[in-house]
């Protein structure tokens, strides 16, 4: 009994997982490694690193000792085997796909997700060939429906932007188990405090670490975290793992390296070829926040749950969609999901329309209006106008972010600031 290994807590894995004192100065704080490249032991160890018969540090395009150690901590706050830290969110969700998908294949993904990721399935990804479905995945059956041969991955978000609404990632995830393809949760909202999605079926799991897991608004960058427990040759969907690669003299990475075949194959083939690189510094200060993550989404949880319960009981207000309100419709599959809380992203919909939203945004001081989310800084923002501009009236609809609606993304202040400067703002929006 003795000898099991500990089981280190959240709070502990956020300030050390991934993390040693420095083997050159003893620095207990892992340095900035602004470094291009790496000096080779002699020929023999330079082939052998090239050739991924040995792992190590070769360009800093591919690996980076503090991005290294951004990556472990992740992973290991995700329960994943592997992860690989990129230059943003966007590149994440690309990197993702970039091994699973080939000309003709297509991803099923939900209504409800970032407006920039809605543009960039379904208008940026034709480019490559891929196309994507768009479903309600409220309706389990339609996403099952939407699903067919050429489909190589369900993609989702588990809190969706900008509504806050809970996916079911239980039922997703079994009917992507079904179909033997891998589910995508976009865990951005959530983070792995909150939710951690491939403990309800995720294969993969990525995050804008520009958000929550930095917190403070400073650099932006990516993640893409694998569970290791896709069996990529069970079948021939995706070559790219399974098969032969002609760039490593006809390597087969899930053979080779297992349970981190993704993880490998993104570092070897993905970041070697796209060049979505994080630079050392921004992982620095990403680092930096994740420290205190669970201190901060505490507070985050606690303060948009008040004021989310005063919004609600205010006469200009028409709708609160925040899930961790008892009306919310996502209630009950929220406590099963995000059991340490709902996030801190939600809407709301005013009884005054396109014009008290935007004489809300424009009253509000507090509130910084910014094209961000997760900052410890209360954050607020005109969806339609501005990050969903891009969708058309339905998809805006579909996606939570009709022309009445405002999302706010709830700081660490005190909660009654909050409230103050909201209030200010409302009576001035309830006057147009």
């Amino acid at each position: 009994m003795g000898d099991e290994p500990h089981e280190y807590g959240f709070d502990t894995l956020q300030i050390h997982a991934g993390a040693r004192p420095d083997p050159a100065t003893g620095a207990r704080q892992t340095p900035i490694y602004q470094t291009t490249a790496y000096v080779f032991k002699d020929v023999d160890h330079a082939a052998s690193l090239f050739n991924l018969q040995e792992v190590g540090f070769i360009y800093s395009r591919l690996t980076n000792p503090t991005v290294a150690v951004l990556a472990e901590r992740i992973a290991a706050l995700e329960t994943g085997e592997g992860a690989v830290c990129c230059s943003s969110g966007h590149a994440a969700q690309i990197m993702a796909l970039f091994p699973l998908m080939g000309p003709g294949r297509n991803i099923v993904a939900a209504t409800r997700l970032y407006g920039g990721t809605v543009t960039q399935f379904s208008q940026t990804i034709k480019r490559f060939g891929w196309s994507c479905k768009f479903v309600d995945f409220d309706d389990h059956g339609a996403v099952k429906d939407a699903i067919d041969e050429d489909t190589r991955a369900v993609f989702c978000e588990s809190i969706a932007n900008p509504g806050g609404s809970i996916t079911d990632l239980d039922a997703i995830g079994k009917i992507a188990d079904e179909a033997g393809i891998p589910m995508i949760v976009d865990n951005t909202s959530a983070t792995p405090y909150l939710c951690r999605p491939i403990e309800h079926g995720a294969t993969l799991v990525v995050h804008s670490t520009t958000k929550y897991l930095t917190g403070n608004g400073t650099v932006t960058g990516g993640a893409i975290v694998d569970s290791g427990e896709f069996d990529w040759s069970a079948s021939d969907r995706f070559p790219s793992l399974s098969q032969p690669e002609p760039a490593y003299h006809g390597l087969k990475f899930h053979e080779t390296f297992g349970h981190l075949a993704f993880t490998f194959h993104s570092i070897a083939v993905g970041l070697r070829d796209l060049g979505m690189t994080m630079n050392p510094q921004g992982a620095h200060y990403t680092l930096l926040g994740i420290e205190t993550l669970s201190l901060r989404m505490d507070r985050h949880v606690e303060n948009a749950i008040k004021v989310a319960k005063w919004l609600e009981t205010h006469p200009a207000v028409n709708a609160v969609t925040y899930a961790g309100l008892e009306s919310s419709p996502y209630a009950s599959v929220a406590k099963r999901i995000c059991p340490r809380g709902a996030g801190a992203l939600f809407t709301i919909e005013l009884k005054g329309g396109y014009d008290a939203c935007v004489k809300l945004v424009d009253s509000l001081e507090l509130f910084s209006l910014v094209a961000n989310l997760g900052d410890a800084r209360s954050l607020v923002i005109h969806s339609a106008s501005t990050t969903h501009r891009q969708l058309t009236a339905e998809q805006q609809e579909a996606a939570g972010a009709a022309p009445n609606v405002v999302r706010l993304s709830i700081g660490i202040e005190d909660p009654d600031d909050l409230i103050a400067d909201l209030d200010q703002a409302l009576a001035k929006a309830a006057s147009v």
